[in-house]
C-alpha cells in the first residue's frame, strides 16, 4: 500500500515556497497532504485594489493554488494538473491581516478532480471561497518538469510502501 512520503512533502513547500509568484502575492503554504491544504497570506498593499480592499485577483489566486495543492499528493509521482475553471465567490472585504485559506479535495477522479478552499480571517470570518475542477495530465505540468527549470535537486519519492506485518 502506497503512504506519502513526508520528506517529499517538505521538499515540494520548500520549492513551491520559493517560486517567483508565491513570493509575489507573498503565499506560503504551511501543509499539504492526502486531500488538503493550509495557505497564509500576510495582507500588504500590493494585494488591495485602488479603492483600498483585497483585489478579487488575490482571492482567484489563493483559491486556486489552495485547491490544486490539495488535489496533488493523490497524483502518481509523474503526474500534473491543470485548472480547467476556477469558481470564486468574493463574500467580504478586508485591508489588512492575516488571510488563511483551507484547500480540501472534494472528489478525486482517475482524470477529473473537484476541490474547494476557503478564505478565513485569523478571527475566522469567512471573506471567500471557491471550487476548481483540475484535471490531471500525464507528463505534463509535473512536479519533475517544474523541478528541472529551477535547477533544484529532485525531491525524495513521492510515495514509500508500508510493511505488510502479517504472519499466517
Amino acid at each position: 500500500m502506497r503512504k506519502l512520503n513526508p520528506k517529499h512533502v517538505d521538499a515540494i513547500i520548500t520549492l513551491i515556497n520559493r517560486s517567483p509568484y508565491f513570493e509575489l502575492l507573498s503565499m506560503v503554504i504551511l501543509d499539504m497532504g492526502i486531500g488538503y491544504s493550509l495557505v497564509e497570506v500576510d495582507l500588504e498593499n500590493k494585494h488591495l485594489n485602488p479603492f483600498g480592499g483585497i483585489h478579487g485577483g488575490v482571492y482567484a489566486s489563493i483559491i486556486d493554488t489552495a485547491a490544486y495543492w490539495a488535489i496533488y499528493c493523490e497524483l502518481d509521482e509523474n503526474v500534473g494538473l491543470v485548472s480547467l475553471d476556477l469558481k470564486v465567490n468574493n463574500l467580504a472585504p478586508i485591508k489588512s491581516g492575516k488571510l488563511i485559506i483551507n484547500g480540501r479535495r472534494i472528489k478525486f477522479g482517475r482524470i477529473i478532480s473537484l476541490a474547494e478552499a476557503v478564505v478565513t480571517s485569523e478571527e475566522g470570518k469567512i471573506l471567500a471561497q471557491g471550487t476548481s475542477t483540475l484535471m490531471q495530465t500525464s507528463g505534463l505540468q509535473t512536479i519533475k518538469e517544474a523541478i528541472s527549470l529551477t535547477g533544484e535537486k529532485p525531491p525524495p519519492s513521492k510515495f514509500i510502501e508500508e510493511e505488510c506485518n502479517f504472519s499466517l
